[in-house]
């Protein structure tokens, strides 16, 4: 499949894709190559040795990823202990590589998050970096800001310390092999063999698992939403797009990451040190949420309630596991969004995580990727290192706004392009008819996304009366690549 130009000549979707990528970044605020002086100080910075470091090399850590990812921010490894399994997060040492207010944090300020498209992935950080020098990869000698977790049965996490080490990663691990073994499924070949991380793999699942159901207990509900892929072929070239759900390998990840961040989050106000939080309020749409679990045979109490949601979720899963997915992006349109917000040391404010239930939640684990990760790791190293705090509330808050600002941008590219990519795909079907549900209803119109292929675009014809979770049937009007539209027209079945 590829685009034609003016002149009639074939080009390959890929350029194509990645061109309008940089357009859509440019148009956002985000710069899409480093300038000299970031290279520069690359190559004349060297990190001081610090020997408060310890040395964790000879445990057998290990990390659990996408195949094809290099920015690789975090390890794990667990040992059992007398009523409690001890769990340690190495997350990528950033901080130190890119100083404060240097050319290269300048140019990660900028953009504040890594930026990952059909068009191509644009690196906050350079891959020099990122995909190597601060990069957990596979065998290599790394440093990383440790957090220790001690987990009881219970999924309470009975202590924790942050401290900055040296570590190897023994195996990157994929979710894609390693999620069908822990459902059951045969050992897969980047553990054959490996007895030792095949029980490590184990004991973080069981550990993972034992914080899940403690964090459901409390009113976490959570989102298990799948995430669109662009399926190729063996050119390279757009054949379909699907949806994947997360594996049994992601929710180890996915759980482990969650009580690091509430972790960081809570020794940094025990500390006494402003900080920044991830923030989600309360749904404000919670009426048409209770309309939809109503559809679906439950009941939502009439003010918002993590728990009772969360419940609503899981029976669904269980109950309609046909329209899981449906349900599940249904709710999540409905929701509350995100941002990250200055925490004041010793404020009460109110500024917790709906979803996740909790009061104490900031962002910590990826600082290859995200911004917001390399300022919290600073606080940690002030810590550990007896420092003042490096950013005072001002500079914190500055961040703060920063990053909520540039993590929506990224989200409108993604988005952008992958609507892009999608009419590139669907550009001969023009006229064709698809199965769909209402996703989003604002002043500016109404969106729909069918269920196959996986993608999203709106209504041309205002279709008053509908709003988020309603099904129809809708007729493709027109694909424009250039722009990333799909329109669609509401018909008749």
């Amino acid at each position: 499949m590829t685009l034609i130009d003016r002149d009639g000549n074939g080009r390959d979707d890929r350029d194509d894709l990645r061109t309008l990528t940089e357009r859509a970044l440019i148009d956002r605020g985000f710069r899409t190559h480093f300038s000299g002086d970031v290279v520069r100080a690359l190559v004349e910075h060297r990190v001081a040795d610090d020997g408060a470091l310890r040395d964790l090399t000879g445990l057998p850590w290990s990390s659990i990823d996408n195949e094809l990812s290099r920015d690789l921010d975090q390890v794990e490894y667990a040992e059992r202990r007398d009523g409690f399994v001890r769990v340690m997060v190495g997350i990528a040492e950033v901080a130190d590589y890119a100083p404060a207010a240097g050319p290269v944090d300048r140019a990660a300020m900028q953009n504040t998050t890594s930026v990952y498209t059909a068009g191509g992935v644009f690196s906050m950080l350079p891959t020099a970096l990122s995909e190597d020098e601060t990069s957990l990869l596979d065998g290599c000698v790394r440093r990383a800001m440790v957090t220790a977790l001690d987990v009881s049965p219970e999924g309470r996490v009975l202590a924790a310390q942050h401290f900055p080490a040296w570590v190897r990663n023994r195996k990157k691990l994929t979710y894609d092999a390693v999620g069908p073994w822990l459902d059951g499924g045969p050992v897969p070949d980047e553990l054959a063999g490996d007895a030792v991380l095949q029980a490590q793999v184990k004991l973080q699942h069981t550990a993972a698992r034992w914080l899940r159901a403690q964090r459901v207990a409390r009113g976490g509900a959570g989102f298990d939403l799948p995430e669109t892929e662009l399926v190729r072929d063996a050119d390279g070239h757009v054949v379909d797009i699907v949806t994947r759900t997360q594996t049994a390998a992601g929710a180890i990840v996915e759980d482990l990451m969650i009580a690091v961040n509430e972790a960081v989050a809570r020794t940094l106000e025990a500390r006494g040190f402003s900080s920044i939080r991830r923030v989600v309020p309360p749904p404000p749409r919670w009426d048409r949420m209770g309309a939809l679990a109503a559809r679906w045979g439950a009941a939502l109490p009439d003010a918002p309630d993590a728990r009772a949601l969360g419940a609503f979720l899981r029976g669904a899963t269980r109950d309609h596991p046909a329209d899981a997915e449906e349900i599940a992006v249904s709710m999540m349109k409905l929701s509350g969004r995100a941002s990250y917000v200055l925490r004041v040391a010793g404020s009460d404010e109110p500024g917790g995580h709906f979803s996740l239930a909790t009061e104490a939640y900031t962002h910590s684990t990826a600082p290859n990727r995200r911004y917001v990760d390399v300022a919290i790791q600073r606080l940690l190293h002030a810590i550990h290192r007896g420092h003042a705090a490096p950013l005072d509330d001002a500079a914190l808050a500055a961040v703060a706004d920063r990053c909520t600002l540039m993590a929506a941008n990224a989200a409108r590219v993604e988005r952008q392009v992958a609507k892009s990519a999608a009419a590139l795909f669907l550009a001969d079907r023009v006229g064709h008819r698809f199965e769909a549900v209402v996703s989003g209803v604002t002043a500016r119109g109404t969106w729909v996304r069918l269920f196959r292929p996986a993608v999203e675009g709106r209504l041309v014809v205002k279709a008053d009366g509908l709003d988020v979770g309603e099904h129809l049937t809708v007729r493709l009007v027109a694909a424009d690549v250039a722009v990333g539209h799909l329109d669609f027209e509401r018909v008749a079945t």
